[in-house]
């Protein structure tokens, strides 16, 4: 079994900023790309950012430069740092990794996700 957990999230006044985690953790090989993803309310799902496995970071345009990603391979955690937070930016912030369970070094990866986190962000 493989778990990912997100924790970090809560409420902020818009400006602030929130620092989110999430762990991966359970029987498993390797973690490959990890990636943030948010859904605000009555919205659809959107990518906030992801991270390869060399530390290469993809960020959509509309995350204009506020959203940094980055990873502790030796923690298999990903963090999200989220700078001059808006109100537009409250929704559910879920972690997605994808991860090798196989000891094979040719085997595939799967998508796993998190459960969530909500981050709030006050007018």
């Amino acid at each position: 079994q493989v778990q990912l957990v997100e924790s970090g999230g809560g409420l902020v006044q818009a400006g602030g900023s929130l620092r989110l985690s999430c762990v991966v953790s359970g029987n498993f090989a390797r973690v490959g790309t990890m990636a943030w993803y948010r859904q605000p309310p009555g919205g659809p799902r959107e990518l906030v950012a992801s991270i390869s496995t060399d530390s290469t970071t993809n960020y959509p345009d509309s995350m204009n430069g506020r959203f940094t990603i980055s990873r502790d391979d030796a923690k298999n955690t990903v963090f999200l740092q989220m700078n001059s937070l808006k109100p537009e930016d409250t929704a559910v912030y879920t972690c997605n990794g994808y991860v090798r369970t196989s000891r094979l070094s040719n085997g595939n990866y799967y998508p796993y996700w998190g459960q969530g986190t909500q981050v709030t962000v006050s007018a």
